[in-house]
């Protein structure tokens, strides 16, 4: 089995180079229109290119910061080939990866497949707006070809998987062109609870561009990483509890984490069925709905998905992009004691100034919707998963079914492999300690993993056993959060609120969201003063309800793009810390 990783990523270089320098070469004496708009830079984006690692053009083509319809648009004008666009991100990457390592392994196939991809164009064929373009997946969702998918862990380094994930698939099937896998957490963070965000055995530590010495957010870290740094313009990654929407706001991407049964995780390394879901990653919203349009749909290995039947839109969630005008009329919801009291006055701050635009711009915003028992399911010091525990009621908390779930479902997944002896989790938990100075199977061996692996050993001494705990555990986190969380918090006074605004950077909003299983898009917003790190603003709603969640956060989007010298919007990275190599990574969090 081939695996292009982090070490051949230079051999690769040198197969690229002299290609990629033919397809640039004329990036100096190259012309254009200047009355084309095809060719100028995304206006999310501040208009100076980053002083480090600036990105070199692409046969005369600006790429930094360009979206899926301005890719599409230099492809139809045949300014760029598939193969163009594939080499470029390449150098991109090739560019940045010592510094910030979002990539795990290359794809060796991605130059064949967007060549083919590129005769198709020629021929006619356009299979939709993903035709062509490249992109990441986590590398816990499996891709039946030439790439390892490993959880990031040595431990399923040799696996072969039976198929393609669905969602993987799909792509395929839209045309999109798959440039490799993205580093992350490992095992999604479910392996140890005292860790390095970003960091697994195999991928070693990701880090963010705005400040390599921090949280760069997790589980998903590569593929936020790489979107917000221009290797691609869309990835996928997973959530169980944060995980999508986490590393986005703290890269300054959008996220959208999906409805619990809306994307399918037939393929994916599970953690928990009750809450795993698959999300996108995008510089913008419309680029992250492109992702979600083509991943979305009942697959019959994913029996959760059938909850999506008559709820989602025949033709997508793009045609509920709006522009700022959308937001006249519309009503929204700050659970100000529930989440915004926990943010740190700085966030709170620039938040509410962008609150205060969105209102100027004609929407009705309602403060004190809170969740009616935020004080029994919110933890008050930070994102905490065990928080029923913490309170004294196992019977309570999220973490009594995650536990449960990832030692049944984890065995399910190990079942389809070959390839392999790992079949359980017992087996994990000894590969992880008989390979120590590697997986850090014991506390005080591995940086990284400072408590070893308590997150597995929690798991395996649960035996899988669903008993009267488990379930009581399970009822309480879904309707606490459900139709006594969010939902009562939507029917506040009766009012038709349209969605919750939040601040993610406080880790309880998503983790709320990720036990009721319901849906959340994070827009970049802001960036500290203190620590140079991103934050932003989140939108929630109830169960499938992201046509709503989509056209408001591409309204607000629009009115951050279009109100002249607003600042509360995607920046590019300042590169704070880009020579530190720190491990683990600092746990800074304001909000949480």
């Amino acid at each position: 089995m081939w695996a292009w990783t982090t070490t051949s990523l230079f051999t690769l270089h040198i197969l690229l180079v002299c290609t990629f320098s033919a397809s640039t070469s004329s990036q100096t004496t190259s012309s254009k229109d200047p009355s084309d708009t095809t060719y100028q830079r995304n206006d999310l984006a501040s208009n100076a290119t980053s002083k480090f690692f600036p990105m070199p053009l692409c046969n005369g083509v600006r790429l930094e910061e360009a979206t899926i319809d301005q890719l599409q648009k230099y492809m139809e004008k045949r300014r760029l080939t598939s193969v163009q666009v594939v080499e470029c991100y390449m150098q991109r990457l090739f560019q940045v990866e010592e510094t910030i390592n979002p990539v795990l392994q290359l794809n060796p196939d991605a130059l064949s497949i967007a060549k083919t991809l590129d005769d198709e164009r020629k021929s006619g064929h356009l299979r939709g707006p993903l035709h062509g373009i490249p992109f990441l997946v986590k590398d816990n969702i499996a891709t039946k070809d030439k790439l390892q998918t490993t959880a990031g862990s040595w431990a399923l380094y040799g696996s072969i998987v039976p198929r393609d994930a669905f969602v993987v698939s799909r792509l395929r099937h839209a045309g999109a062109a798959l440039m490799g896998k993205a580093t992350l957490s490992e095992w999604a963070d479910m392996r140890s609870n005292n860790y390095s965000e970003g960091y697994s055995a195999r991928g070693g530590q990701s880090r963010s561009s705005y400040n390599l010495t921090v949280n760069p957010g997790g589980s998903s870290s590569g593929s936020a990483i790489a979107v917000a740094n221009n290797v691609v313009t869309f990835a996928l990654g997973t959530e169980t509890d944060g995980s999508v929407i986490n590393p986005a706001e703290r890269n300054a991407v959008v996220g959208i984490k999906p409805t619990v049964g809306l994307t399918s995780r037939a393929g994916v390394v599970p953690e928990s069925l009750h809450q795993d879901t698959v999300g996108t990653f995008g510089r913008t919203v419309r680029d992250a709905v492109y992702a979600l349009d083509a991943i979305y749909g009942v697959d019959s290995r994913d029996n959760a998905t059938s909850s999506q039947t008559g709820k989602t839109p025949a033709k997508g969630y793009i045609q509920y992009m709006a522009t700022q005008s959308a937001l006249k009329g519309a009503t929204f919801g700050l659970p100000w004691k529930s989440f915004w009291a926990l943010a740190d006055p700085e966030q709170q701050s620039i938040l509410l100034e962008l609150v205060d635009l969105i209102k100027a711009a004609g929407a009705t915003i309602i403060n004190g919707t809170e969740l009616p028992n935020y004080e029994k399911i919110v933890s008050p010091t930070g994102w905490n998963w065990d928080y029923g525990t913490t309170r004294g009621y196992p019977n309570e908390s999220e973490y009594t079914v995650v536990k449960v779930d990832f030692y049944n479902n984890i065995r399910s997944y190990l079942a389809e492999l070959e390839g392999t002896d790992i079949r359980t989790l017992e087996d994990i938990v000894q590969y992880n300690n008989d390979n120590a100075g590697s997986e850090g199977g014991r506390p005080g061996i591995n940086p990284a993993f400072a408590s070893g692996q308590d997150g597995l050993l929690a798991s395996l001494a649960t035996r899988g056993v669903m008993d009267s705990t488990y379930y009581e555990a399970l009822q309480f986190c879904q309707s606490s959060t459900r139709e006594s969380g969010i939902d009562a918090a939507l029917d506040h006074d009766n009012l038709s609120i349209d969605a919750l605004l939040v601040p993610p950077d406080v880790g309880q909003t998503y983790q709320i969201a990720a036990q009721a299983g319901y849906p959340i898009i994070t827009l970049p917003t802001g960036v500290h003063s203190l620590s140079g790190m991103p934050f932003g603003l989140a939108l929630m709603g109830t169960a499938f309800s992201e046509a709503a969640l989509i056209k408001y956060g591409s309204a607000i989007e629009d009115l951050q793009q279009q109100r002249s010298g607003i600042k509360y919007k995607r920046t590019l990275p300042q590169w704070l810390g880009f020579q530190e190599r720190n491990i683990p990574v600092e746990a800074q969090c304001f909000g949480c």
